[in-house]
């Protein structure tokens, strides 16, 4: 029997965040990663001989400077030049719009009257992200006994949200729980605008723009930045997997022991506190300090029902966590040819998504167990910018695909080649001839997520990003903010506060809440 003083459980880069700066504070850690490497989604992968990709997330648009302040990550090889690629509405008509620099500061393609309307958006959103963006950096306040410190930034937020002035308080109050297409409708004309606005808003989400809150999940694509620039987004040299490996480079200096292929299979419980785990293998490690940077599910059945109360155990079964997005990978003969896109704007995010009332069309199949006829999807072609990922003159592409339901009412085996056809059909309209250049391709549905990633439900936030899933009640409110029931038993992952993306956020929090309460 091994002793540690942490036993992280999960190598994702939330884990090994998490083990860095427990490991930094002089403690003696230990992660375990249940997979034949670290990563997690955020890994990047050969998915066909000679071509690369990131796994499931594909753009950085929210690693916090506090992570890479906190484990020196520039020190480690980490690069974030390209921040602020152009986002690219695809159009079949070859008219397509683009959006330039940190998420649209200028803006190609609209009439002159529509680029004014579009700035004053931005800048309103800009603003009401900024009032959240602070709820979403630090551990939610524990509303039954604020610290000083949570009251001030109670108190800081309030004042913030006053600076607004009286009309801008009003409307952000009003905003707050509108859905996304009632607020493009209200200020927007270009159908392409709109397209693109709902689509980022419920991208990963089981929400249509139409869905009530949807206009939550822009504020926290908007609340996220790169290398300090608040809505840039990038596409990292050698996939996500480069900053999992700087990450973990971090962290073999800081001492952390990392074992890949060691799942856990229980987490020991004595009187209430979590004194160590079991791996599948029989092994059984000891610790004073159990992190866990899964799924919060998965954590608790771990664990197991008999160490829970029976109403907590009830609000855990309960989190919706049923993804809707799918991933794609095609392995090209030579990079496609978008309709109407410039040469470089390829090496953007390519968005279709056509219009508010097209992104809703292809949830409402979803909502009933089908997949989409006419899926919307966000495309990027890694390789253009990175000619590492594929052969020469062969291109990579990634796309994230909606709607996608991890119950498919007639089943995912003879679901998926026609849900592919769908894609393809789609891809087609956008980029001609495209069908005939895929040497191989990869079809990630939700199940096969959960599967390869461990994942329940295929859910890439591990967790809804909504309303009642978010701060205080994330990811139910007696396990938020880190803390769980049981003593010494903690959450680090994308499930808890504030969720998903590759922020490290959730993994650097949970880690400064354990040198908080136990020196």
């Amino acid at each position: 029997m091994t002793s540690y003083d942490c036993i992280v459980i999960g190598g994702g880069h939330n884990g090994l965040v998490a083990g860095t700066v427990l490991a930094k504070s002089g403690r003696k850690v230990l992660v375990l990663e249940a997979a034949g490497e670290i990563g997690g989604a955020a890994r990047t992968e050969e998915f066909f001989p000679g071509f690369r990709v990131s796994s499931v997330a594909h753009v950085l648009n929210r690693l916090h400077p506090e992570v890479v302040k906190a484990l020196d990550l520039e020190r480690h090889g980490l690069a974030l030049e390209g921040a602020g690629m152009s986002s690219v509405v695809l159009s079949p008509s070859g008219n397509p719009l683009v959006l330039r620099g940190a998420y649209g500061e200028s803006l190609v393609g609209a009439s002159a009257s529509e680029a004014v309307a579009w700035r004053a958006l931005r800048a309103q959103l800009f603003r009401y992200a900024g009032i959240l963006k602070p709820f979403l950096a630090r551990r939610p306040p524990d509303l039954a006994g604020m610290s000083l410190s949570e009251t001030s930034a109670l108190a800081m937020a309030g004042l913030s949200l006053k600076r607004l002035g009286k009309e801008d308080m009003r409307d952000f109050l009003r905003m707050l729980l509108m859905n996304v297409a009632d607020v493009v409708d209200e200020q927007l004309e270009d159908d392409r605008l709109k397209g693109l606005l709902a689509f980022d808003a419920v991208l990963g989400a089981h929400l249509g723009p139409r869905s009530p809150t949807s206009l939550l999940g822009l504020y926290y694509r908007l609340a996220g930045e790169v290398a300090g620039v608040d809505g840039a987004q990038m596409l990292p040299k050698g996939g996500m997997g480069a900053i999992v490996a700087a990450i973990a480079s971090s962290a073999a200096k800081a001492g952390v022991s990392v074992r890949s292929q060691a799942a856990v299979n229980k987490i020991l419980v004595e009187k209430g506190r979590a004194i160590g785990v079991v791996l599948e293998n029989a092994e059984e490690i000891r610790a004073r300090t159990i992190v866990s940077a899964i799924n919060p599910s998965t954590t608790f059945d771990l664990v197991g029902a008999r160490e829970l109360d029976t109403g907590f155990v009830r609000k855990v079964r309960n989190i919706r966590m049923l993804g809707d997005a799918a991933k794609l990978h095609l392995a090209l003969d030579r990079p496609p040819q978008f309709l109407g896109v410039s040469g470089e704007d390829h090496r953007g995010r390519l968005v279709f998504a056509p219009s508010a009332d097209h992104v809703e069309r292809a949830f409402n199949p979803c909502k009933y167990g089908e997949f989409s006829p006419e899926p919307v999807m966000e495309i990027t072609l890694p390789s253009l910018a990175d000619p590492s990922l594929a052969p020469d003159g062969a291109c990579v592409l990634s796309a994230v695909v909606q709607y996608a339901p991890y119950t498919l009412k007639e089943g995912w085996e003879s679901g998926k080649p026609k849900f592919f056809k769908a894609i393809m059909a789609a891809l087609e309209a956008v980029a001609p001839g495209i069908g005939a250049t895929v040497r191989h391709a990869e079809l990630l549905t939700p199940p096969d997520i959960e599967q390869r990633f461990r994942m329940p439900g295929g859910h890439w936030h591990h967790g809804e990003l909504q309303a009642d899933q978010m701060l205080v009640s994330r990811p139910v409110s007696d396990a938020a903010g880190y803390d769980t029931p049981l003593e010494n038993l903690f959450l680090a992952g994308a499930g808890s506060h504030p969720g998903g993306g590759v922020s490290g956020v959730p993994g650097l929090n949970a880690a400064r809440r354990i040198i908080a309460i136990k020196g």
